[in-house]
């Protein structure tokens, strides 16, 4: 009862109406995940450190090694707590994470080397480091898997549908003919297009100091080449170090992330409103769920609620994904804070992707492709070949084919299968090629859209 009484509390509808959903994400973007990512980052860089030929520390062996990894590997809510607690007294998050630390090697006996806690770095050194890697594990783990997982509907809902023609609508009026299963392709292939340049883009951190110039590694120990440490340790740990730096990572490649989610953000919605007109003239029927209810005052209705909800999350989220797109690459000189707070909710648009791709899974298995109806829109549209016979009378060389397939279509609405063949009839063509253009209908007038 708890958990539904904190749902329907919540401010945010992420943590409360959707948190079926979006809970997945709390390991990558809820506050124990950042102060997780945090510890998990220095800890890796002091044991990183033990392998330089650093006094005392490049003595530790294999077994306190694994003792100190513990303290991540091991991290819990109290851990979090604790933290929190110590920011609390001295009013500095990344510096409460340090002193945490420093207290769990107390525990362990290892006073003598709490100095190399944090040696060296600044906050941003960890933020910079933890924050890339919340991003790039959440979108390779989650995001992109529920991407691909719409995208496989796709490619059976474009199989399944691939020999069934239906007018196409240009300008939302009938057009050429088409097939649905090639109108489900065109998204499926844009998906896959942005997806391939979504995994390709690298994921940059920051590691370099107070201002980005190692300054106090190389003060301390000269004699190493820090640049070298620090580009293999953010490679180690699965990120490209940023170089040459300010205090600050500059967040280009992942604005470029952000651009590139909100891209396929779109590519969705354009799917959403396509599938929302399908349904509206009935090319596509939903599978009605007993007990469910269409609408308050009208029994009959069966909404297309799923297409509509995704077309708003993703929206939504596309609209914080350029904002920090924007924002977070913009720092005044060497540093300010204003990138602290907002890439805290760096987690919000995913989510509300998240619940838009779910929605889109959701709405997906629910409908069913109205070929009645689909057929009946092709038999009562045969002005749509217009086009077709007028380019067959191009290819025989008779004069103004299109102007004369205009005056007999355009604003006609009584052109079917015999006036056009009585029209037919008529041109200065022979009778094969009479044939040739009665054989065509808007049935098999198709080009290449079956394969």
């Amino acid at each position: 009862m708890n958990s539904e009484i904190n749902k329907i509390l919540s401010i945010s509808p992420v943590d409360g109406r959707y948190k079926s959903v979006t809970q997945q994400l709390s390991e990558y973007f809820s506050e124990f995940a950042l102060i997780k990512y945090r510890v998990y980052v220095e800890i890796e860089y002091f044991l990183e450190l033990t392998n330089l030929p650093i006094k005392d520390i490049d003595s530790m062996s294999p077994e306190t090694k694994k003792k100190i990894k513990k303290i991540y590997q091991d991290f819990s809510e109290n851990d979090a707590i604790r933290i929190k607690e110590i920011e609390k007294e001295i009013n500095h998050d990344v510096k409460a994470v340090e002193y945490f630390i420093k207290e769990e090697f107390e525990k362990l006996n290892l006073e003598k080397f709490k100095e190399f806690i944090h040696f060296g770095l600044t906050s941003q050194d960890i933020n910079n480091t933890a924050i890339p890697l919340m991003i790039k594990n959440s979108i390779s783990e989650i995001i992109i898997s529920m991407y691909e997982e719409l995208n496989n509907k796709l490619s059976a809902l474009s199989k399944k549908s691939k020999n069934v023609p239906m007018v196409a609508r240009t300008h939302g009026q009938v057009a050429t003919p088409t097939t649905f299963g090639k109108e489900i392709k065109v998204f499926e292939e844009r998906i896959k297009i942005q997806l391939k340049t979504l995994k390709n883009i690298p994921n940059n951190g920051k590691f370099g100091g107070a201002s980005g110039n190692l300054n106090a590694h190389y003060l301390a120990f000269p004699n190493i080449n820090w640049d070298d440490f620090s580009d293999k340790f953010l490679k180690k740990i699965g990120l490209i170090r940023s170089k040459p730096t300010t205090q600050i990572e500059h967040y280009d490649n992942m604005a470029s992330i952000f651009h590139a989610i909100s891209r396929i953000n779109t590519i969705l919605i354009d799917f959403s409103r396509d599938i929302w007109h399908y349904i509206s003239i009935n090319y596509l029927v939903q599978k009605i769920k007993k007990g469910e209810v269409g609408s308050s005052a009208m029994p009959h209705k069966v909404n297309p609620i799923d297409f509509e909800n995704a077309e708003g999350n993703l929206s939504y989220a596309n609209s914080q994904l350029i904002f920090l797109a924007e924002k977070l690459p913009i720092s005044r000189l060497q540093r300010d804070l204003t990138d602290s707070t907002v890439s805290r909710n760096i987690g919000v648009p995913l989510a509300h992707t998240l619940i838009a791709l779910s929605s889109l899974n959701k709405g997906l298995d629910k409908i069913d492709i109205n070929k009645s109806v689909i057929k009946n829109d092709l038999d009562n549209n045969w002005a749509i070949v217009a086009e077709a016979i007028q380019t067959v009378l191009r290819r025989e060389m008779v004069p103004n084919p299109y102007e004369l397939l205009k005056d007999l279509t355009r604003g006609n609405k009584e052109v079917n299968k015999k006036s056009l063949s009585d029209f037919i009839e008529k041109l200065p063509v022979s009778n094969n090629v009479k044939e040739e253009l009665k054989s065509i209908s808007p049935h098999n007038y198709l080009g290449n859209s079956l394969k």
